[in-house]
């Protein structure tokens, strides 16, 4: 019993340690750019679910406030290497060409207290980078 405990209390110790050496790490992307919002949407949406054969829309909802769009949407995929479901958390704010995303990922992490294994939300949150990064070349041509 005591070995048991103690041995926990090690590999708790080392994920503090882990944690402490590599900083806080939060898988989270925001950027300005121009463009149309709708279209800007939809690139973003298709783009994030052909990213994965896992990868599902989960639900979202949009509001126009005056001229100010407000998209928020939720896609989950598995991580193979977690073995466990991620999310992406997909902010779309839009005023008129002024366009402003967020996105955050999250439960990743196979720990109690502290995220361990980052490694899935990071790839979702790169499918959504590239994405953007790909919409905003591609406008520049």
């Amino acid at each position: 019993m005591k070995i048991s405990r103690l041995f926990g209390f090690q590999v708790w110790k080392i994920e503090i340690i882990k944690i402490i050496e590599r900083g806080i790490n939060m898988a989270k992307y925001e950027r300005t750019l121009t463009g149309d919002f709708n279209e800007f949407l939809s690139w973003l949406h298709n783009d994030i679910i052909r990213g994965s054969i896992s990868a599902s829309y989960e639900d979202g909802s949009d509001i126009t406030m005056g001229q100010v769009k407000v998209a928020v949407r939720v896609y989950e995929r598995y991580s193979m290497l977690g073995k466990n479901r991620i999310s992406l958390n997909l902010t779309l704010a839009g005023d008129g060409k002024n366009l402003y995303v967020t996105a955050i990922t999250s439960g990743g992490s196979q720990a109690v207290f502290f995220k361990i294994n980052t490694f899935g939300e990071n790839a979702f949150l790169q499918t959504c980078i590239d994405s953007v990064e790909n919409y905003i070349s591609r406008r520049s041509r």
